[in-house]
């Protein structure tokens, strides 16, 4: 505060001057005040929080679907793995089946010795379906489709032959029987197909 005397000597009180310093944090690079803003209240903390909260979990759930679904690509490769191991095995065995099957046919079609073939095809019979029945507990199941319509999926057609009794596209004989591992196609069933005569 400062004073001074008027002209009678009597001393009079200056107005005061407020020389506190402003904080660093108050005063621009230019030397101006500046103002704060008002500082974060506490329901917006919490909304913040919240919303990282559901990002973190949102990412937790991502990652736990991700490891399930490599667990389950990895336990679907082993079973495919377990199911198929044995295909080239049952492939090689397939001529073998077929030769046996051709065998009781040609037996069983031998009719003028047949008293004399009888016990030699019943042996091959029951040869043949115990290998038939060892294929089938390994998955193996034949694909025969005498009568049915032509599928490429399943059948290779090796001719075609025209036919007024069986429907064309139909399969009118079976060469060799397919075979399928587990569902999945081994070899397909080799056939004659019906066609249409010509007029």
């Amino acid at each position: 505060m400062t004073s001074s005397k008027d002209s009678e000597g009597e001393v009079v009180c200056g107005s005061e001057v407020n020389e506190t310093p402003l904080p660093d944090s108050e005063i621009s690079s230019d030397g101006d005040q500046v103002e704060e803003g008002p500082p974060e209240s506490l329901e917006d903390q919490l909304e913040t929080a919240k919303a990282e909260l559901v990002e973190a979990q949102d990412k937790a759930l991502r990652a736990a679907a991700e490891t399930e679904n490599v667990r389950k690509r990895s336990d679907k490769a082993v079973e495919n793995a377990h199911k198929f191991a044995l295909e080239g095995f049952v492939t090689n065995l397939l001529p073998v089946l077929d030769s046996f099957q051709k065998g009781v046919e040609t037996a069983r079609s031998s009719e003028h010795e047949k008293n004399q073939m009888q016990a030699t095809v019943e042996g091959m019979e029951l040869s043949l379906k115990l290998f038939s029945d060892i294929l089938e507990k390994a998955g193996v199941k034949p694909i025969d489709p005498l009568g049915e319509p032509f599928n490429p999926d399943f059948h290779q057609a090796m001719t075609m032959v025209e036919s007024n009794e069986s429907e064309p596209g139909s399969v009118i004989e079976v060469i060799a029987k397919g075979y399928s591992l587990n569902e999945r196609l081994v070899r397909p069933a080799m056939v004659i197909v019906a066609k249409e005569p010509n007029s």
